[in-house]
């Protein structure tokens, strides 16, 4: 909604899953063409790709953040000196661990702004130049303390990885990251730059495992429940009818797969095979 703030246009409601809004000359009107179907939101929105001043799905992600920050906290503390957030995704979920656990925050690595974002970068040799280019340590804030670094999630690692060498290399003398979402152990298939399973750290590693490749003292995550919670859902996650759509975190896919992963399923016919 933050697109409609900037032009002065009032939001007035979202557009309910099957349903059209035909705008034009003769004014607005709502068609339901399809099927009533239920609402599974993208909760990666209010993880990550959601810009923090606009309200999705009723909420606004700027809030949604601190609060997955402040469960994180409580589920997954650690005796620290300073919470420092990688910036600027995972400033929101800092300020909320930071408030949770009595740790000061500080800006302990400095972002520069005019160089775009790593993770939809398409390849990996111009990830790791983007995240040399991109961060820089603000080694006042890191030397000779114990560091949480925050950040919203891990897709591929290449970001993590290079941003634990330059706190350590700042003279920090523990690293230890906390991550505001659940493991990324699976693809998504609706328009995200994920293709593969084999891209995703989660889906490869155990936690420990991760921790020992990222090279940080700690790591953890904010459990499937406590994303729940955050957003909205005091009870957690539905598992009979889960609220969101989270199929990047837990594999439960609204729409069954079966052209990925596994060749082409029963209900689609193969443009390849001999029909004979």
């Amino acid at each position: 909604t933050c697109a409609l703030d900037i032009i002065g246009a009032k939001f007035v409601r979202d557009i309910e899953p099957g349903e059209m809004v035909i705008i034009d000359r003769d004014g607005i009107r709502s068609l339901q063409p399809f099927p009533v179907a239920k609402n599974r939101f993208c909760v990666f929105e209010y993880i990550y790709f959601a810009r923090p001043d606009s309200r999705v799905d009723g909420k606004n992600a700027y809030e949604v953040r601190k609060k997955m920050g402040a469960e994180l906290a409580r589920e997954s503390s650690v005796p620290a000196d300073v919470i420092v957030p990688v910036p600027d995704s995972g400033v929101p979920a800092a300020l909320g661990y930071a408030e949770e656990a009595a740790i000061p925050f500080a800006l302990g690595i400095i972002r520069n702004h005019y160089v775009g974002r790593t993770f939809i970068q398409p390849t990996q040799n111009i990830r790791h130049l983007g995240v040399k280019l991109k961060h820089n340590a603000n080694r006042g804030e890191l030397e000779g303390k114990r560091v949480v670094l925050l950040d919203d999630s891990i897709v591929r690692g290449t970001t993590s990885t290079k941003i634990v060498a330059m706190v350590r290399d700042a003279g920090a003398t523990e690293v230890h990251m906390r991550i505001a979402s659940p493991p990324n152990t699976n693809s998504c298939f609706y328009g995200v730059d994920t293709p593969s399973r084999d891209e995703l750290l989660a889906s490869r590693m155990a936690v420990e495992d991760m921790a020992d490749h990222i090279g940080v003292d700690s790591l953890a995550f904010l459990t499937v429940d406590g994303l729940y919670r955050a957003a909205g859902k005091e009870e957690g996650r539905n598992n009979d009818q889960p609220q969101y759509c989270d199929a990047c975190l837990t594999g439960d896919y609204p729409i069954p797969l079966v052209d990925r992963e596994g060749g082409h399923g029963a209900r689609q016919f193969s443009l390849l095979d001999d029909p004979s």
